[in-house]
This record gives C-alpha cells, sequence and structure tokens, in this order.
C-alpha cells in the first residue's frame, strides 16, 4: 500500500511514522519499501582493531561452536535474553525457540530473530518509544555498538516504517556488520566496551539506555522518592517470636511507659543566700 498522491511525504508523529494521505493505491509491498539512506559511519571503539590480552575485563563470548555440554547451551540462552530483553522473567522467555536451538534446529542468529519479533519485545520497547529510540535500542543490542548519527536513526526509521519490524529485523541481521562481527553461532555483545588504555569502560547499554524513555517514565509514575517518617524492619517467618518466648515479655515491658514526676530545676539565681544560710547570733 503507498500514497497515490506524495509516496515520499511523510509526517513524523511524536511516536511513529504515517503516511500523510488518505488516498491508497494497491501496490506490491516491494514498490513501497524505500533504499536505505547513505549515512557516514563515525569514529568509535568498535571500529579500530584491538590488540588486547584476554582478562576478565573482557567479555565472554557465547557460541554454539565452543558447547560442552547442556549447561554451556543454557548459559548461551540466557546471554542472549540478557543481550535482548536485559532481564527476562519467565513470562518473557520464549520456549518454542529455546527447544528449537536446543535441538539445532535454528542457529543463535534465528534465535536472536526470534526474541526481536517477540510479544515481550513488542510490547516493552517498540510501544514505549519512538521510532527514532527503538532505533537505538535495536542497533545498540544487535549491532553491539552505538548509531553514528542522527542521519542513520532516520535512515533505519524509514525501513520501520515501510518494511516493519520484521523487515527492520531482517535488514539487521542480513547485513554485512552482523555477519562480520557474529555470523549465525554468536551471541551480540557490546563491542569493544573496555579498553586497555582507560581506567574505565563505556557504560553498558542497558544502563545508558533505558527501556522507557522519558515520556513514558512520567506516564507510569516512576521514579518516585518515597520518604517514609519511621524506619520498618523486615523479620522473617522462621525468626518471629512464638507464644512463651521471653522476647514478647521484654517487647511488653519496652511499652510500659511509667508516669514518673520531673524533679524541679532550681538554679543559685532563686536562693536568698541571706535569708536561707543559718547562722548563730551573738549575744550582747
Amino acid at each position: 500500500m503507498i500514497c497515490s498522491e506524495s509516496p515520499e511525504a511523510f509526517t513524523v508523529f511524536p511516536y511513529h511514522w504515517h503516511y500523510d494521505c488518505e488516498k491508497f493505491s494497491d501496490i506490491g509491498d516491494s514498490d513501497v519499501a524505500l533504499p536505505l539512506l547513505n549515512y557516514s559511519p563515525s569514529s568509535q571503539n568498535q571500529r579500530v582493531a584491538g590488540y588486547d590480552v584476554g582478562g576478565d575485563e573482557q567479555p565472554r563470548v557465547f557460541s554454539t561452536d565452543d558447547l560442552l555440554d547442556s549447561t554451556s547451551m543454557g548459559a548461551l540462552i540466557d546471554a542472549a535474553y540478557r543481550q535482548i530483553f536485559f532481564h527476562a522473567f519467565k513470562w518473557d522467555r520464549e520456549p518454542f525457540l529455546e527447544s528449537q536451538l536446543r535441538n539445532g534446529q535454528i542457529t543463535v542468529r534465528d534465535f536472536i530473530r526470534g526474541l526481536l519479533l517477540s510479544k515481550t519485545f513488542y510490547n516493552s520497547f517498540y510501544e514505549k518509544n519512538n521510532n527514532y529510540r527503538f532505533v537505538e535500542h535495536c542497533v545498540e543490542r544487535v549491532l553491539g555498538r552505538q548509531v553514528y548519527s542522527d542521519r542513520e536513526k532516520i535512515a533505519w526509521s524509514i525501513v520501520v516504517a515501510t518494511k516493519g519490524i520484521q523487515g527492520f529485523v531482517d535488514e539487521l541481521l542480513d547485513s554485512d556488520e552482523y555477519l562480520n562481527n557474529f555470523g549465525f553461532n554468536l551471541v551480540p555483545y557490546q563491542l569493544r566496551r573496555v579498553l586497555a588504555s582507560r581506567e574505565e569502560g563505556e557504560m553498558p547499554t542497558n544502563l545508558r539506555l533505558p527501556r522507557y524513555d522519558e515520556y513514558y517514565r512520567s506516564i507510569l509514575g516512576f521514579p518516585q522518592a518515597i520518604w517514609q517518617t519511621q524506619v520498618r524492619r523486615f523479620v522473617p517467618q522462621e525468626k518471629k517470636p512464638t507464644e512463651g518466648n521471653p522476647q514478647l515479655f521484654l517487647d511488653m515491658a519496652r511499652k510500659i511507659q511509667p508516669m514518673s514526676k520531673v524533679p524541679a530545676r532550681v538554679t543559685t539565681a532563686d536562693i536568698n543566700i541571706a535569708t536561707k544560710v543559718p547562722y548563730r547570733r551573738l549575744a550582747s
């Protein structure tokens, strides 16, 4: 479907792209797709070949080529969830895709595609962000780098508008950049986040780019600063005192507030020394 009046006339709404006309003509989807705009790469660490010595600071690489047992496959699947979702609850997991990956029916690249097209990713990232921010999320989580410029965000946003989410995901996973860095069996990760010449590495994607933008954070009502006037302590059930425990009598004794008379304060300025101090009279 394409606009019959102005095929290239788009209007950028606050959250998603829409065609700026009401008349449409039935044309094949291949005619709707616009070519990807050209954008120039910027200077980033991942574009420079690294000569770092392997260590604890280097990212752990998960690949189906290095699996030794079923436990390693479970760690690989968890790493894929962390890369795409950051944290996956039991409800967010895709057991059918996991089963296919464990049985060798799909590759890691296909598993990543399934997570990007899942309901969880759609509800948590696409519906809660505009197209530009959604592109940022996908590029950083799939290609392992930040977007080069605003022109790249615009280029990928046009792909989202014309081909949909599935077409956009296919473009990312079929790109030469993804295949050269991760191939078919490697879980994507943030490239060259830690450099040997720096004391601190770059901020992780999940911390630098939260799931919700400022608009939806204000709608959902977080973060909120809640102040309490009293400090509350949590006591586990097994540590709570039972009937007959002396601690119960101690708490009862602490609640008793006896009514004691407060002694009056007397200062030396209120004492008349001449009349209060006894003395002996001398006989005349």
